[in-house]
């Protein structure tokens, strides 16, 4: 063979070679994105390239401190029912504009076992400018410990990372108060838990198996004092009792409901949860609550469903033997229609009234997400409305959605690093 080519076989094969590399290197770097995105934090990865982070060479310490902010435009209309004239109330209510979050902070790792977090939210009040705060400690993936402030382990809407949510408001069945008898209407409790103080054991197992179970005040995310008694009916600390138990059988799922960095994921997970917060709303109800969830990222897809339960039982000082039953859940779908445009449709139903009583609430929705490519800024629109259906009479029907807007439409501005 000529010395011209066997060069030439040569650099055939060396760019074959490089080629293939690049190819391997590409799919790996697709199939393990979500694993390098540490959303433990639940407002900014700690791996996340927005912004800066410090990190020791070894990376057994690293540093990230975030800003978080968003900007909404709303336009909420509210039908006649429960509107006083005399009084001048008007069917359009509690819009304009509005900063649910400026948070800062700062999170990350030490010592290689340890992860960390604080952050406040300057534009809440009270106990809610705490936003979060708390340590993880590893003894090994299967084995962590928990103990500050943070998500409590119920509803994967609520666990989903800030921000990276299909919709810019969490479903209306997670959020609205419940309906009660108007004699005890002081007692209003909804079905999602949301941030609370507490400790908790989690872990994940086998790369396939997640759990978290632990105690929190069950004061919810304003009060961030020990203000807990021990319960007169069951002679326990009356504390938010928590657990939830997932199956992820392609691995971690990412706490993402869509994330233009993550177009090439193929994870599910399926879960189960269930709470008791014993002698909750100023020692007055012993509230359980039961939920079942399924999410799926696949390519440009993510789908998501839940389903919840919650039963309110009075202490025996309230002198009430009947307890009151309520459920809901939504089903939600999201599609990447481009690298940076994601379509979002959502079905929300819950039973506010109680199952003592027909009729419940449909909520459907649709949004529209667009990440402004490198600048970190997400903008998502949303109109959601709030159908009834089932009531046996025109004043349950009429009384079902009072509070909650007929017509919501939401315009949102978000910027992280």
């Amino acid at each position: 063979m000529k010395p011209n080519r066997i060069f030439a076989a040569i650099v055939a094969a060396m760019l074959s070679a490089t080629a293939a590399a690049e190819t391997t290197t590409e799919e790996t770097t697709a199939e393990s994105q979500s694993d390098k995105l540490n959303m433990e934090n639940g407002v900014i990865p700690i791996a996340d390239d927005r912004g800066f982070t410090l990190q020791s060479q070894d990376g057994s310490f690293v540093f990230k401190p975030y800003l978080f902010m968003q900007t909404t435009a709303n336009f909420r209309y509210y039908d006649d029912e429960g509107l006083d004239k005399a009084y001048n109330q008007d069917n359009i209510a509690n819009s304009g504009f509005a900063m649910p979050y400026a948070i800062i902070g700062f999170t990350g790792k030490a010592f290689g076992k340890i992860d960390y977090n604080l952050c406040v939210n300057a534009a809440a009040s009270g106990g809610n400018v705490l936003q979060q705060a708390w340590i993880d400690y590893a003894v090994s993936p299967a084995v962590r410990f928990r103990a500050g402030k943070f998500k409590t382990p119920f509803t994967h809407a609520y666990l989903t990372t800030l921000g990276e949510t299909l919709f810019p408001s969490l479903s209306t069945s997670l959020t609205a108060v419940a309906i009660l008898p108007y004699s005890l209407n002081a007692v209003t409790p909804s079905i999602g838990t949301g941030f609370d103080l507490g400790v908790e054991m989690h872990g994940f197992i086998a790369g396939k198996f997640g759990y978290e179970v632990g105690l929190w005040n069950g004061t919810g995310a304003g009060q961030n004092g020990a203000t807990k008694t021990a319960s007169d009916d069951l002679h326990i600390p009356s504390l938010l009792y928590a657990g939830r138990l997932t199956y992820q059988p392609k691995g971690a799922m990412p706490l993402t409901q869509g994330n233009p960095k993550l177009l090439h994921e193929d994870k599910m997970l399926v879960g189960v949860s269930a709470n008791y917060n014993v002698e909750s709303e100023n020692e007055s109800t012993n509230d359980f609550r039961a939920g079942v969830e399924f999410a799926m990222l696949k390519n440009k897809w993510y789908v998501g469903a839940e389903g919840y339960y919650m039963r309110i039982g009075f202490t025996k000082r309230q002198k009430i033997d009947e307890a009151y039953n309520y459920w809901g859940g939504y089903a939600q779908a999201g599609y990447f229609v481009s690298p940076q445009v994601q379509l979002g449709l959502r079905y929300d139903f819950f039973d506010r009234n109680g199952s003592g009583k027909d009729g419940i609430l449909n909520m459907p929705a649709v949004s529209m997400n667009y990440f402004v490519p490198k600048t970190n800024i997400k903008l998502s629109a949303m109109y959601q409305y709030i159908g009834r259906t089932g009531h046996a009479t025109q004043l349950d029907r009429d009384m079902d959605d009072l509070g909650i807007s007929t017509h919501t439409a939401q315009v949102m501005l978000q910027y992280a690093f």
